[in-house]
């Protein structure tokens, strides 16, 4: 994978104790994590800086091309944040990750914890620490879902990081089957195995871009969910409740680390994907 493109950084020298820099030497050993990683995430928290970022592996308009092989890995994620969202190598399932952990919801609507060393060809994830929380009395499909969302973030212009909880009278969702090398995003999601819950105790959680990240991003909203037991999930595509809890965090940060596959290298990224991303990721949401 190509090095990340990052804002402009200083360099500061400071003297630690021993037994400080022997617990830095041993968290990069445990996790993976870089030493500045871990410096400049715990400076932020001690702090209380109110600056929020995305990390984002490849490009939506990559997906739509069919370019899926796997070009991170899950022990690699976890070290950018602890929520999020994406797919795996050949479009196998979706992929979750919240409270730190990361799921991998399959054809069957089921979820499992896959190994660190499983890759993915696209994700996007942050450390979520809500700026907004409120509750939605209730929810009637989709549409009034996005409009609800709309009224809680702060502009058009930045992105924003989602999370609700709750007890779902419906939802609908579906799940990404593994597909062909090459296949494009449509035809992939053409056959996706779909299901239908209710009474459904869980999280969505996800992201909201703004149109003129469509050659990056996924605009508009991309939510996937995720059951309290962690035993199903995947993307939503309807959605009905009452007194859901939401948090809203706004992302004022981008930083897109871009593959070096020869597919990626190869792929032709100039067209426009939002109708197709629109077709594949939000074509078939509704409220029933």
């Amino acid at each position: 994978m190509a090095r990340s493109r990052i804002p402009r950084s200083r360099h500061v020298g400071v003297t630690l104790s021993q037994s400080l820099f022997e617990a830095l030497r041993e968290r990069e050993a445990r996790t993976g994590e870089t030493l500045d990683h871990i410096v400049q995430d715990a400076l932020v928290q001690a702090l209380g800086l109110d600056h929020h970022t995305l990390f984002q592996v490849s490009t939506a308009g990559a997906l739509v091309q069919g370019v899926y092989q796997g070009c991170v890995t899950v022990g690699a994620l976890k070290t950018h944040g602890d929520f999020g969202l994406g797919t795996y190598d050949g479009l196998d399932g979706e992929g979750l990750m919240l409270d730190g952990k990361v799921y991998q919801a399959l054809p069957d609507g089921s979820v499992v914890e896959p190994a660190d060393s499983a890759t993915a060809p696209f994700w996007v994830t942050t450390t979520f620490r809500p700026d907004r929380r409120e509750r939605l009395a209730a929810v009637d499909g989709w549409d009034d879902l996005c409009a609800q969302l709309d009224a809680l973030r702060i502009s058009p212009n930045l992105f924003a990081a989602i999370r609700i909880d709750g007890l779902f009278e419906l939802l609908r969702y579906r799940v990404a089957c593994k597909a062909p090398p090459g296949t494009d995003l449509v035809t992939a999601t053409s056959h996706q195995a779909e299901f239908t819950a209710r009474a459904f105790r869980g999280t969505l959680l996800g992201f909201w871009s703004p149109g003129y990240s469509r050659a990056l991003s996924i605009p508009g909203y991309h939510l996937h969910v995720l059951s309290d037991d962690r035993e199903t999930g995947g993307h939503l595509l309807g959605v009905r409740g009452s007194g859901l809890r939401v948090q809203v965090m706004h992302v004022d940060g981008l930083v897109v680390a871009l593959p070096e596959t020869p597919e990626f290298l190869a792929a032709d990224l100039t067209g426009d994907p939002a109708a197709a991303l629109r077709q594949a990721e939000q074509g078939g949401a509704t409220g029933e």
